[in-house]
């Protein structure tokens, strides 16, 4: 007696399967592929995260914007940063002169820009001046421990404890005011700050699994401190940069405005406040709103920007 033959189609045909299955096996696809994408580096997250901070995203921007104006704006106006018309003395702000001039006739446009290119460039350079001193003597200190650490910490604790601003004003009455004296200046005790901060961060990593095997292997300190230590502390080194460029902005204007940085008829915005503090007093607005507008400005965008990056470099809020 002969089987009855199977219905070949009823087990292959997709009709025959459920369109349960067809969405189950679409999901186990689906988290399949989110497994096997490729995560995010910690950078690339680092600047996912910092694009989601609309403030900082803003702060950055004006930055952008500002560094742009600095380099270009001197060279697209017509007049120059210390010719003086005393014609067109207190003119307000018109197409003419777009940011009006001041009690000399000059452009205030292109003394504001030209002031914007030495305050970002004081401010940069202290920074970088602080980053290389401070990291290199904060990664020692740290890395070494023990006596030697002891000795470069109570070092670090003398200049702390020096009077800031008084050992700026004596630099700048020895070695007479100018641009390089100022950033000089700004530089001696100013690597402190990111010194201790290395030194902590080397502090909690130098007894990982990675350093110690780099130390089993024989690799001198330089290298150890420079391939192992530096890149996993370069999140909080770049957020006290971020924190030191405004600082030195605002100090090389203070200094500016006291008269002991650059001199006139050279633009500062500090040099810029301090010529326009009798011409407010007459109704003369403009010569003292636009470079004090700028120095807020500038300030608030550095903190706004270093209080983005602090969020999105921060590991422990990585996801």
């Amino acid at each position: 007696m002969t089987q009855p033959e199977k219905d070949s189609t009823s087990i292959h045909s997709p009709a025959a399967v459920p369109d349960e299955w067809f969405s189950w096996k679409k999901k186990d696809l689906d988290a399949a592929e989110s497994v096997a994408r490729p995560s995010l580096s910690y950078w690339k997250d680092a600047w996912r995260r910092l694009r989601k901070n609309k403030l900082a995203m803003a702060g950055l921007v004006f930055l952008i914007i500002l560094g742009i104006m600095a380099i270009i704006g001197p060279m697209i106006s017509p007049y120059s940063v210390i010719d003086q018309n005393r014609p067109n003395q207190f003119r307000p702000p018109s197409m003419d002169h777009l940011f009006g001039t001041d009690s000399l006739g000059r452009d205030v446009f292109t003394r504001t820009w030209y002031g914007a290119r030495i305050s970002l460039f004081v401010g940069l350079m202290a920074a970088l001046i602080d980053f290389f001193i401070g990291v290199i003597y904060g990664g020692i200190s740290g890395y070494k421990g023990g006596r030697t650490d002891s000795i470069m910490m109570r070092i670090i604790e003398i200049l702390y404890g020096l009077p800031y601003l008084l050992v700026v004003i004596l630099l700048l009455v020895v070695m007479g005011p100018s641009l390089t004296t100022i950033i000089i200046a700004l530089s001696v005790t100013g690597w402190v700050g990111m010194a201790r901060i290395v030194r902590g961060q080397v502090l909690q990593i130098k007894n990982f699994e990675f350093v110690l095997a780099s130390q089993s292997f024989g690799t001198k300190t330089p290298r150890i401190i420079r391939k192992n230590l530096l890149p996993n502390t370069m999140g909080p080194i770049i957020v006290q940069m971020t924190l030191t460029v405004p600082n030195a902005i605002f100090a090389e204007a203070f200094l500016s405005f006291l008269g002991l940085g650059i001199q006139s008829p050279f633009a500062s915005w500090g040099v810029m406040a301090n010529d326009a503090l009798g011409a407010i007093l007459s109704g003369y607005w403009w010569t003292l709103f636009f470079p004090a507008f700028f120095i807020s400005f500038t300030m608030f965008a550095f903190n706004v920007l270093g209080d983005g990056l602090q969020d999105a470099l921060d590991p422990k809020l990585r996801k």
